[in-house]
């Protein structure tokens, strides 16, 4: 295996084609480069300077005053990171469209998240996921489990995906080692995360959409007329088989019978599609409706219609990605044959340095290879930006997590400007942990990087999604039940997960000898299973212990959502802001000037000393109010509502269209 997992600076010195090392070597590209990274540091430094970021709620939700376009583009561009680029084009040039029913599949489960989930959060008054949970069921173990073991999948998931995909650009453009490309990758982006909070994020993020949008319609453009339209294409990738293929079974090779529908065999396919319909949907509602990184966009609205209208312009985004990374993955391995869809392990490691398979190169080498100058340049720059709006997301919602979660656990009295030190730190941690993760993603799941992503959540996440679901529909739901219910599924879970990685996942070439009881069940299927037996585990015991009264669960539940009554709350919050206490014995000192460095430094990071003005009780409770207002103008209301029916519309006919 050290050949597959270390043969990332072997990528390029031995490739092929060894004339084109070095696709950046005019001006046009670089400059662009150039002038597209000084627009985004600005972008980034005027919301920087523009919102106040020395509060944990400045820093963490944007102060709650976003409108419903940057926060519809921001949940699109936080969900679509380079590891889409890569990852679906790759899959699809393996397999045809059915990859495109993954971002299809989100068109109604947004519609779910801005209907019912946001409505109760906002009502709840909770800035993290794990806060929401510590409210409905009270204890800690919950809560630090959630907080742990979403830190854990931003590590194995999200970031090291990303940032592995990211390589493949930079090292498909400029021939450098993997290594060096990701740590250059990660000291920009580290930067601007560190310094902004989550106004920089979301406003950088509108911009990154914007290009990546357009961007990738030219490229689509470019694809489609080098294999001379939809016709043409359709004909040629039944045909696409590699050279090279010595004796290796058919079925390993050539382009899948179904690869043109997006609903395949319920046995037989390789995304079945009682697995599409309803496994993925279960993961989906995890990502979607429970995940710290997307529901923190939401609850950074102005109020309520504008999280409805920010769901549904990302829906609309969805539809985007069939035509924008499937068809042109498909079309590279038209054009590409020999080494986007080689077979035999040793030409494989020639062109991409995995033995398993190289159709992760297929988005790159079409930038690469089909783009004019600059916009060549534009492209690379946009799959860059997308990487960095995926990481810094991920980052700055990864950072809220240990500091209000678990951070706040050991250190109970840490002033505000301590917990923006913490988070920022252990932003440093997460990175170094996931520069170690790489090579393990590059040779799982034959080497198809999307694959290896949604299996991972399918086998950690439906307890998570089962758990909220029940918390927020079943109020009879409490602790023990959920507790056993997470904890129960994550054994299940993990025996599978731990199973897959013990054997290896295997190439269609060299299969893997995991035992079919174990690794047999598609993943998809398992997620329904371990959805499944959470629920009853979760209902089981909740039904044999104390339920949880009413006073507990005012505006936390949704058949108590309108109550007005005072909450009781089951637990108190673990951090308290702790400038109120420290005021009322406050000797008007004289305020020391800090240095010119200090200041620099403060600044940058916005940890600036300022007080923020004292707040009468009256004023808090005002405040509260308005940060827990789920009213709505009754025109715009009907306005997003019909275009939510719409949108519900919209997917069922692409659904049934493409199946």
């Amino acid at each position: 295996m050290s050949r597959d997992y270390f043969g990332f600076s072997l990528i390029r010195s031995n490739a092929k084609n060894d004339t084109n090392t070095v696709a950046l070597n005019n001006a046009a590209d670089i400059s662009v480069i150039v002038i597209y990274f000084l627009v985004v540091l600005g972008v980034g430094i005027w919301a920087m300077v523009r919102t106040n970021r020395a509060t944990v709620g400045g820093f963490f939700l944007a102060g709650r005053s976003m409108v419903w376009w940057p926060i519809g583009a921001s949940l699109f561009a936080s969900n679509i990171g380079s590891g889409h680029f890569v990852g679906i084009a790759g899959t699809a040039a393996a397999a045809g469209i059915a990859i495109g029913g993954f971002e299809w599949n989100a068109l109604i489960v947004v519609v779910i998240l801005g209907w019912l989930f946001v409505p109760i959060y906002i009502k709840a008054g909770v800035v993290t996921m794990p806060e929401y949970l510590k409210k409905r069921f009270g204890g800690q173990r919950i809560r630090i489990y959630l907080s742990v073991l979403s830190l854990f999948l931003y590590v194995f998931t999200k970031i090291s995906a990303d940032m592995f995909s990211g390589a493949i650009f930079i090292n498909q453009a400029l021939g450098l080692n993997i290594y060096l490309a990701v740590i250059m990758l990660l000291l920009i982006t580290a930067l601007y995360t560190v310094t902004g909070g989550l106004a920089a994020v979301i406003y950088t993020d509108t911009l990154q959409t914007i290009i990546m949008v357009v961007g990738s319609f030219i490229l689509m453009g470019f694809a489609f007329h080098k294999v001379g339209g939809y016709q043409s294409f359709q004909e040629r990738y039944m045909e696409a088989v590699p050279a090279f293929t010595t004796n290796i079974s058919a079925s390993c090779y050539e382009p899948r019978a179904d690869s043109f529908h997006i609903f395949r065999n319920a046995i037989t396919g390789d995304l079945p599609w009682p697995g599409l319909v309803f496994g993925l949907t279960i993961q989906a509602t995890w990502y979607w409706c429970t995940d710290q990184v997307i529901v923190q966009r939401c609850l950074s609205a102005k109020n309520l219609s504008h999280v409805k209208a920010g769901c549904i312009l990302c829906g609309y985004l969805k539809l985007l990605p069939m035509f924008l990374m499937v068809f042109p993955g498909m079309i590279s391995r038209i054009l590409y044959t020999d080494e986007v869809a080689c077979v035999e392990p040793a030409e494989c490691e020639k062109y991409c340095g995995a033995s398993v398979g190289c159709t992760n190169i297929a988005y790159p080498k079409l930038v690469v290879d089909l783009m004019p100058d600059g916009l060549r340049g534009l492209m690379l720059s946009v799959m860059l930006a997308s990487l960095m709006s995926s990481l810094t997301s991920i980052f700055n919602s990864a950072s809220t997590l240990f500091t209000m979660d678990i951070y706040t656990k050991f250190r109970r009295t840490a002033s505000e400007k301590e917990l923006m030190i913490a988070g920022r730190v252990f932003i440093l941690a997460l990175i170094g942990v996931s520069i170690a993760w790489i090579p393990v993603v590059q040779s799982a799941q034959s080497g198809q990087l999307f694959d290896y992503i949604q299996s991972i959540t399918s086998y950690l996440t439906p307890p998570i999604a089962a758990v909220f679901m029940l918390a927020i529909f079943c109020k009879r739901v409490n602790e023990p039940g959920a507790f056993y219910g997470l904890m129960i599924g994550l054994l299940i879970g993990l025996c599978r997960m731990i199973a897959e990685f013990a054997y290896g996942t295997g190439s269609c070439v060299n299969p893997s000898d995991c035992p079919t009881i174990i690794c047999g069940v598609h993943y998809l299927y398992f997620s329904i299973i371990l959805f499944v037996v959470s629920c009853v585990i979760i209902l089981g015991i909740s039904l044999v212990t104390k339920p949880i009264a009413d006073k507990h669960l005012y505006r936390l539940c949704w058949s108590l959502r309108n109550r007005t009554e005072e909450r009781v709350d089951l637990e108190q919050d673990d951090w308290v802001d702790n400038q109120k206490d420290s005021n009322s014995m406050d000797i008007d000192e004289p305020d020391e000037e800090p240095g010119l460095c200090k200041k620099a430094v403060m600044c940058f990071c916005g940890l600036e000393q300022k007080k923020a003005p004292k707040l009468s009780a009256e004023e808090e409770e005002e405040l509260q109010k308005k940060l827990t207002d789920t009213t709505e103008v009754p025109l715009w209301r009907n306005v997003v509502n019909a275009n939510a029916i719409i949108l519900l519309c919209v997917a069922v006919f692409c659904h049934g269209f493409f199946a």
